[in-house]
């Protein structure tokens, strides 16, 4: 019989009562966990062990947490959820643009802490351009460019498309204002969230139910989009 599988994940935080909370909460999901307690052992740890995942404090002792990001994505995709006391939106874009997957403010639930970093893991392997994703009523055919709804095509514009596919491949993860509008509408766009306001109206009202009450189109207030599937 094959052994069950259980995801390695690295905690990078300073404080050792937190990463024995984590750790506790972490293991008794099925994770096993390893620690590290400042930036530098954690991209050390990361080189070394290839962790399927990463835990990481906002605040570190030595260095940063955008640094820490940077440094990690000139080599590697290893999806990160940021943990973070700070509810600044500044903070959390920051952290984002600099390619945390994901993030939580303390304090958070267990249950939450396991949900957001299952669904940043299932995010490892990037959509194929030949992948059809369904989701509740909705379906996108990646090869095909169709979206449909109930089974009737969605009639969507370039950028609508565009948008749309976006947040499919990246589903589940919070796509920042800046980082939407840069790929979509270039370098210089990033003071035009407007344009994404609008193309985004369109998307609910196309594709949601309710697009006053989005299901799946989800705000992320002053920070970007979330696509959630469920």
């Amino acid at each position: 019989m094959m052994a069950d599988f259980h995801p390695a994940v690295l905690v990078i935080d300073d404080e050792v009562q937190i990463r024995r909370s984590l750790r506790l909460t972490l293991e008794s999901a099925g994770f096993a966990v390893s620690e590290a307690d400042t930036g530098q052992l954690g991209l050390a740890n990361t080189a070394t062990a290839h962790p399927d995942g990463i835990v990481l404090d906002l605040g570190l002792p030595d260095i940063d947490c955008a640094t820490v990001l940077r440094r990690l994505r000139e080599w590697s995709q290893i999806p990160v959820l940021v943990l973070t006391v700070r509810d600044s939106e500044e903070d959390k874009i920051g952290a984002l643009d600099a390619g945390a997957d994901d993030y939580l403010t303390k304090p958070f639930s267990s249950r939450e802490l396991v949900a957001r970093l299952r669904a940043v893991l299932r995010r490892t392997q990037p959509v194929t351009e030949s992948a059809v994703v369904t989701f509740g009523e909705i379906e996108i055919d990646m090869a095909a460019r169709l979206v449909r709804r109930n089974g009737a095509e969605v009639k969507l514009t370039g950028k609508e498309y565009a948008l749309f596919q976006m947040l499919v491949q990246h589903r589940g993860r919070v796509i920042t204002h800046r980082e939407i509008l840069r790929k979509l509408w270039g370098p210089h766009a990033e003071e035009s969230a407007h344009y994404l306001r609008v193309q985004m109206t369109h998307l609910r009202k196309k594709l949601e139910p309710d697009p006053h009450k989005p299901r799946h189109l989800k705000t992320e207030a002053g920070i970007g989009y979330r696509l959630v599937e469920g």
